[in-house]
């Protein structure tokens, strides 16, 4: 286990959108996309159904058995564990921020699994403090190459999911 912070974290209308795609297509996983047809959005796919690039990064896994402040005791295994990549140069940008994966109402990407729903994925940031940074930089993440080796990452001490965006970072047009 490890006191670092998690590269992904999710809002409990994201995990609720994940549990019920989960029922229906199995297990998942996510890419933030990097912007093609559909933009700079996070798409949801069945698990396996999108290629990871053996440089693609591994955010994080995020575990479909907590809840909002619940803290993992072990890694979760199976459909209850849905990992999130993001391209190794979108890294480069994005890896200074911890992403907030929140759901709102509204149409997903033409390839995400939520398209159908009402709802779409939407990824918010909030940057690392310097504590953070330098807790990060001691356990470099994952690429597609050690995933497919069989690593998996820590088991963090950190909750992985909050009530909503806010409580995370600032969101455009609310008051905190």
């Amino acid at each position: 286990m490890t006191d670092a912070p998690t590269r992904v974290i999710a809002t409990a209308e994201a995990m609720d959108l994940l549990r019920r795609l989960g029922g229906v297509h199995g297990a998942l996983m996510m890419h933030q996309s990097g912007g093609c047809c559909d933009g700079s959005s996070p798409m949801c796919y069945p698990a396996g159904e999108f290629l990871v690039g053996d440089r693609d990064v591994l955010l994080g896994v995020l575990d479909l058995r907590l809840g909002v402040g619940e803290l993992p005791t072990d890694a979760p295994e199976g459909a209850d564990g849905v990992p999130v990549w993001i391209s190794g140069s979108q890294f480069e940008t994005w890896k200074h921020t911890q992403l907030v994966l929140d759901a709102v109402p509204g149409r997903g990407g033409g390839f995400s699994l939520e398209t159908p729903e009402g709802k779409r994925f939407l990824t918010r940031g909030r940057v690392f403090d310097a504590d953070e940074l330098a807790d990060l930089e001691s356990s470099p993440p994952l690429r597609g190459t050690d995933w497919e080796d069989g690593a998996r990452p820590p088991v963090t001490t950190t909750a992985h999911v909050v009530a909503e965006a806010a409580d995370a970072c600032p969101v455009p047009g609310t008051l905190r």
